[in-house]
């Protein structure tokens, strides 16, 4: 049986007379990875800065871990980690300093700084100053600092900005562990493969709106450019089959067909019935949807290159 972490009403934030969150309403079940694309200036940080008693919201409600972040800010605070854009460490503390600092803050005692090094195989360098450290080792130590408290939600805006492909599959293998041990995770990110790799729902957020939620899946379904693709082994099965299925579109090089499909498994049965009927079937099939670039392109207007800079 699953609980709402984090329950989002009406949210509404601005500065002046900008609107930077226009009435966002979004739900996050515990125990799962939520993430919030969006390209720049959308406003996926001011949405973490009020969710985690950061800034205060101009209107909505929002209860993080059953605490409302109005009223009982000391409470949400004690549930959550946060771990921001940038690695918030001290370049002139080793490692092991860093983590005992907030050992000190939070309580504990060394075995936690022990264990989390280890966890983030961080021992090699843990007494060694920061500041030598590469990007990707400043943010395991920052993830591995968050979790001194052990918050049962953390919050990572955007955290692997700037990471090596290494140190991003790195950073997701440290997710699914937490997610395994229960955690749940509020990710904010700009790159669709993360989101699509850790996400058990996504909200799509542009200009102070979310435009659309769901699963990867249920997103990728809402763009049109689903089709079944049909390989055949010769060219008369190929024009026989193009008679039968009207609607599809030729690929006479690849012997393929291309047939318009909403994605689901009745469109698929639908296609080979249809050719089973006949006595005709393909060599290969299979069924492509939309990757989530399509969808962000198609939902925001911006491709996530641009989103990137």
């Amino acid at each position: 049986m699953t609980t709402t972490a984090i329950a989002v009403s009406g949210l509404r934030k601005a500065y002046g007379d900008r609107t930077v969150l226009d009435g966002i309403d979004l739900e996050v079940q515990a125990g799962t990875v939520f993430a919030l694309l969006g390209p720049n200036g959308a406003g996926k940080t001011t949405t973490v800065n009020v969710l985690t008693t950061l800034m205060k919201a101009d209107g909505g409600t929002v209860l993080v871990a059953g605490h409302d972040i109005a009223t009982e800010a000391k409470a949400v605070r004690a549930a959550i980690g946060v771990t921001g854009q940038f690695a918030a460490v001290d370049d002139l503390l080793t490692g092991r300093e860093n983590l005992r600092l907030m050992v000190d803050l939070q309580g504990g005692g060394k075995q936690v700084v022990d264990d989390l090094l280890e966890r983030f195989d961080l021992v090699e360098s843990a007494d060694k100053p920061a500041s030598t450290y590469s990007g990707g080792m400043r943010r395991k130590l920052d993830l591995a600092m968050t979790l001194v408290g052990d918050p049962r939600i953390i919050f990572l805006d955007e955290p692997t900005t700037g990471l090596d492909p290494r140190s991003r599959r790195t950073m997701w293998a440290i997710v699914r562990e937490l997610v395994a041990d229960g955690v749940t995770i509020f990710l904010t990110t700009q790159y669709l493969e993360e989101a699509d790799q850790l996400a058990d729902r996504i909200a799509v957020l542009d200009q102070g709106r979310l435009v659309a939620q769901g699963t990867a899946d249920d997103l990728k379904r809402q763009i049109p450019g689903t089709h079944v693709r049909l390989r055949f082994t010769t060219v008369a099965e190929l024009d026989a089959a193009a008679r039968v299925l009207t609607d599809a579109t030729r690929d006479d090089e690849a012997l393929a067909l291309r047939v318009p499909s909403d994605g689901g498994t009745t469109s698929l049965r639908a296609v080979l019935d249809r050719l089973d009927e006949y006595a005709l079937s393909a060599d290969e099939f299979s069924v492509h949807t939309p990757d989530l670039d399509d969808v962000f392109l198609a939902l925001t207007g911006h491709h996530t290159e641009v989103a990137a800079k």
